[in-house]
């Protein structure tokens, strides 16, 4: 069965020869896993999970069904090994972490453009139409459409973007005491990834990902009735557009984190598959009893606790659990619940990928 065969059943509910997997990495990680690979497999190419260049030489290596094509803010991850400030305008600063598996650099943002509020009224946004945004899209389309479910990320569609451009506890307060502003700032962000999210439609991309962290670990970080004013009425519009040019496509929301109270909302403004399904924070059980017919689901593997710190049998029994709960009758693309970080051992990497997919 081809990858986007094995997607598209188990996106209609229906059980395919495996469940279907996607997974990302942090560069350092895919640094490591480059090593573990047969000579002349995959280059030496450094990896961006967010785009600019990716191969996919190791997502195909893997035995990968999804692919992912990136065209938006979440870009400006990764972007250079010290500070620098983005198309944008926001600024960046490298952050190492060390682990027993060699040190990493985090990229957090340090610099917001939109921190004064007069700043917004001449603020201009980086240009969504410029053609070379779509040229590794339209490459990944060309040469790998026929195997591979193909999707386009927009991700940080709204809310990230927005706090990145302003300030997060600014935002926050902007929410309370100045609405209007906050709108203006949040309709910068939307209007772009919009802009982006039809133009991969139009070109084919199978599913539209989109999405915003409004989950903190055990609660949600704005109110469930913030979210309904701010950012439900947006996305209800992102989604209503995308499918008026494909009714086909299928739109994917991700948020790390609790979001219980809002998943019937999402449900009602057209969603097709939430995702990362954090274990840690949401109980995938319960997910897929409550919402398992309405909903389908990606991620789910625990990127906080079992593939960094739990053992090989750990990674393996989460993997059958989740395909015998979650994958039961369709409905789920497993894989981790973000890019696989440099602290996971390679045994456990591995238990995961060949339990999925134990043929590869």
């Amino acid at each position: 069965m081809k990858p986007r065969e094995r997607v598209i059943m188990a996106l209609n509910h229906e059980e395919p020869d495996r469940c279907p997997m996607q997974v990302s990495f942090t560069p350092e990680f895919a640094s490591r896993l480059q090593k573990e690979m047969q000579p002349g497999e995959v280059s030496d190419k450094i990896h961006n999970p967010h785009g600019g260049g990716n191969t996919y030489e190791l997502e195909r290596a893997l035995g990968v069904d999804v692919l992912l094509t990136s065209v938006g803010w979440a870009n400006s991850y990764y972007q250079e090994a010290q500070e620098y400030v983005d198309e944008w305008g926001i600024g960046w600063k490298s952050t190492q972490y060390d682990t027993p598996y060699g040190s990493g650099r985090y990229t957090e943002i340090c610099g917001h453009p939109l921190a004064d509020d007069d700043a917004v009224r001449s603020y201009q946004a980086p240009d969504p139409t410029r053609p070379e945004l779509y040229d590794e899209s339209a490459w990944v389309l060309r040469k790998f459409k026929e195997d591979y479910w193909i999707v386009g990320v927009t991700v940080t569609t709204i809310f990230e973007t927005a706090w990145a451009l302003r300030g997060y506890e600014r935002l926050l307060s902007d929410f309370a005491l100045k609405p209007e502003l906050a709108e203006q700032i949040l309709d910068i962000p939307y209007h772009y990834h919009l802009t982006a999210a039809k133009k991969l439609t139009e070109m084919g991309v199978d599913m539209i990902w989109v999405g915003d962290d409004v989950g903190a670990q055990n609660n949600m970080i704005i109110s469930p009735k913030m979210w309904r004013r701010f950012l439900k009425p947006r996305m209800a519009n992102f989604i209503a557009e995308l499918k008026a040019i494909n009714p086909r496509v299928k739109v994917a929301y991700h948020s790390d984190g609790v979001i219980y109270p809002i998943i019937p909302d999402l449900i009602e403004i057209g969603l097709d598959v939430l995702n990362p399904i954090q274990p840690a924070s949401m109980d995938p059980v319960k997910l897929k009893q409550e919402y398992g017919d309405k909903l389908c689901f990606w991620g789910s593997i625990d990127e906080q606790h079992t593939l960094p710190f739990g053992s090989v049998e750990d990674v393996q029994a989460e993997v059958i659990m989740r395909m015998n709960t979650l994958g039961k009758n369709g409905g789920l693309i497993l894989g981790p619940t973000h890019h696989v970080q440099l602290d996971t051992p390679m045994e456990n990497f591995w238990a995961m990928v060949n339990t999925i997919c134990p043929t590869k």
